[in-house]
């Protein structure tokens, strides 16, 4: 079948799958919705078609299946449209209630849309609290549980809401200018503080320019950048703001600033038992710019008046005030430049004396803490690519685990997420598979129980690709790595498949057996996808992550994925002649690195990556961290290292042909590092395609269309090589 013919029969599907749709009441949709994305199709195929052999490419598995005008079994590009995941679950004082962020894509406006659900403990009474085309999100329980906080963009800009649960009467309560974030009620239920960034009126110098007579079009004015970190992925060229801390009757009322000074306030808040004083965590040093990694724990009264806790070398973040007041808990890491670093549970007095580390003995960082009575306190953390829920108590701190698998956050690749709340003996939390997104469940004592099943009407009747975890070790010294590969929904064991190798961000970052719409698209064309928790990865301990320090990308990495590559070949399910390999950002690196050493894969897609580290660190966002952390010097000091971890140093070996993709907004790994790459490819004459997603920061697949289209476009690129 040619291709033009495939997308032709998928827009003619996809007209009757609309009647269908029409009537479905959960997910309502019109003819319009599902021509549009036909269309969107179509087009994608004729682009597929132009890039043919002469020769027609083996079809793949699920696209030789007959479309009998029914949905098909296997995951589709459309489907994307209609995933729902759910986030930020929050458990009422009295453990009886769970109100969760519902994320759902929205085809007609290309976003994702968040709404506010609440499900009781036994899933017995599901319903929206509040639901529209606009968001609403970082929902709080009141201590009492009588009212509920949240953020919602309903009125135009963000702004803090109170709904009384009893009644569903709503207030607006704060009419600020910024986005109010990190909301925490006081424990007398009367004040609610939160943080919002606040411009800063800067001048480098003065200026004096004529008067603009009456009725003249100048240009714009120009832009005056002062500092270090002046531009952020998303965000672009930042304007003076810091982060500021605010306090705002529940009731309603005027918002008050409580800290000053140019510093960020960021993180969560948390009140001291008199609800008179918050603790958080800040650099109020005057050489923050150039102190990433530095952070100490301070309280604010309601004068405004600053008490500073921890003075120690290194990040003291994230401080959460023990029940009956009298202990802090709180997150630290150490301030070795190193680009990994455990994070600990410490916890000391609220006086800022008695300072223990109560993880001390466990090789991994821990995160998310929540008081049990004043006794103990949950926590999370990652291990081996799946996020857990584990325990320890104040007296003796004795560590035990209390359940595993939360997931299901992130759609478009399988990497680590996951959240979770406690209150009254009962745990919240979000937990997905890897045939599905994150649902909430519960867990009361050793009783787990799963509430929701948002993606059901949609996956239910599908077959999606199989999963198997396996381990192997590195050729270059036999370091043992962890991967997974997906196998084709129609998956024949008599057969060997062309395999994709994908590789994940970070690098100090873990993929796992999770939900990957992605992967699974991939596996749905008919390929193996294999992916693997590489050395650097999270979640195997600090010695691991720090293997690839002033390592990354080196042959060390690429050896972790080639050795994987051979041992399913060794397994008998890939066809060694038809190898393909892509990843995103530090993905994007190996790809690029990889295919600089090996002439081994067909095709490669090198997403948003990093080409020139020499250019790359003075001109992205991120360079302020990098460049004490994950390299021994300033660049132009250690201009040959640079060099050696650039892919741009073994471009001269590449024969591989190559798409390149990046956001042209892309801040954290910029545009002009693929512009390198395309450059130099094409001088050597190898077949290159830059694909420049508009308008797009770092996360190319951040709305729906472009997820759809990241990993369409990857498709298609393979099967010309096919």
């Amino acid at each position: 079948m040619h291709i033009n013919g495939l997308g032709i029969i998928i827009t003619m599907k996809l007209s009757i799958n609309a009647k269908t749709a029409w009537q479905n009441a959960e997910r309502p949709q019109t003819f319009l919705t599902f021509s549009i994305v036909a269309s969107l199709l179509l087009l994608s195929s004729i682009f597929y078609n132009g890039m043919s052999h002469a020769k027609e490419a083996e079809p793949a598995a699920s696209a030789s299946k007959e479309l009998d005008g029914i949905a098909h079994s296997n995951f589709q590009a459309e489907d994307i449209f209609e995933l729902e995941y759910a986030a930020d679950p929050q458990v009422s004082p009295n453990g009886k209630d769970i109100v969760y962020v519902r994320r759902s894509n929205d085809i007609m406006t290309d976003s994702t849309r968040s709404s506010l659900w609440i499900v009781d403990e036994k899933g017995e009474s599901h319903r929206p609290i509040v639901s529209s085309q606009k968001n609403h999100y970082s929902a709080r329980w009141s201590p009492d549980g009588k009212r509920l906080a949240f953020v919602s963009n309903s009125e135009g800009r963000p702004q803090l809401y109170v709904r009384w649960m009893d009644t569903g009467q709503t207030a607006l309560v704060t009419n600020v200018e910024a986005s109010p974030s990190s909301i925490a009620w006081a424990p007398d239920g009367k004040t609610i503080a939160f943080t919002m960034n606040v411009k800063s009126d800067e001048k480098p110098f003065k200026v004096n320019m004529p008067a603009k007579p009456k009725g003249a079009k100048w240009s714009e004015p120009f832009e005056y950048i002062t500092k270090a970190r002046y531009q952020a992925d998303g965000q672009g060229v930042l304007d003076p703001a810091f982060t500021q801390i605010f306090v705002v009757p529940a009731e309603g009322g005027t918002a008050r600033q409580l800290s000053s000074g140019d510093y960020h306030h960021r993180g969560s808040l948390s009140w001291g038992a008199d609800s008179q004083h918050i603790y958080f965590s800040a650099n109020r040093s005057d050489n923050w710019e150039y102190e990433p990694g530095e952070s100490d724990i301070f309280a604010v009264d309601m004068s405004g008046k600053f008490t500073q806790l921890t003075k120690a070398a290194g990040s003291e973040s994230n401080p959460n005030v023990s029940p009956n007041g009298k202990y802090i808990a709180y997150s630290k890491r150490d301030d070795k430049k190193l680009a990994y670093r455990n994070t600990y549970l410490h916890v000391m007095e609220v006086s800022g004396k008695n300072d223990r580390n109560l993880s001390a003995d466990v090789d991994n960082s821990l995160s998310n803490f929540h008081w049990k009575d004043n006794s103990g306190l949950y926590y999370q953390q990652m291990r081996r690519g799946i996020t857990q829920i584990d325990y320890v108590t104040l007296s003796s701190s004795a560590h035990s685990n209390v359940t595993s698998g939360l997931s299901g956050t992130t759609l478009g690749r399988p990497y680590t997420s996951g959240t979770f709340s406690y209150a009254n003996d009962t745990l919240a939390f979000t937990k997905g598979r890897h045939d599905r997104p994150a649902d909430i469940y519960v867990q009361q004592g050793n009783k787990q129980k799963q509430l929701t099943q948002l993606n059901e009407d949609l996956l239910g009747h599908k077959t999606l690709g199989a999963i198997e975890q396996f381990t192997y070790t590195s050729s270059i010294d036999g370091e043992e790595i962890h991967g997974w590969y997906i196998l084709p929904p129609d998956y024949d064991k008599t057969k060997k498949y062309p395999l994709i190798t994908e590789i994940h961000g970070g690098p100090h970052l873990a993929y796992g057996p999770h939900f990957s719409a992605e992967l699974q698209r991939m596996a749905a064309e008919g390929y193996i996808v294999f992916y693997n928790n590489h050395r650097g990865s999270t979640g195997y301990g600090e010695r691991f992550a720090l293997l690839l320090q002033n390592k990354y990308s080196s042959k060390y990495d690429f050896s972790d994925h080639m050795s994987g590559i051979d041992a399913l070949i060794a397994k008998g399910l890939v066809a060694p002649e038809r190898l393909y390999i892509t990843g995103g950002s530090a993905g994007g690196i190996a790809a690029a690195y990889a295919i600089g050493l090996t002439d081994r894969f067909k095709a490669a897609v090198v997403a948003k990556p990093v080409i020139n580290w020499l250019s790359k660190v003075l001109t992205a966002d991120s360079g302020m961290y990098q460049i004490p952390y994950q390299f021994p010097g300033m660049p132009w000091e250690e201009v040959e290292h640079y060099w050696e971890r650039s892919p741009l140093s073994l471009v001269g070996n590449v024969v591989t042909p190559t798409m390149l993709i990046t956001g042209v907004e892309d801040k954290r790994t910029p545009m002009s590092e693929a512009e390198q790459y395309y450059q130099a490819l094409k001088l050597l004459k190898v077949d290159t395609v830059l694909v420049k997603v508009p308008g797009s920061s770092h996360s190319i697949a951040s709305r729906p269309s472009r997820l759809v289209g990241k990993v369409e476009n990857i498709l298609a690129w393979f099967k010309k090589y096919e």
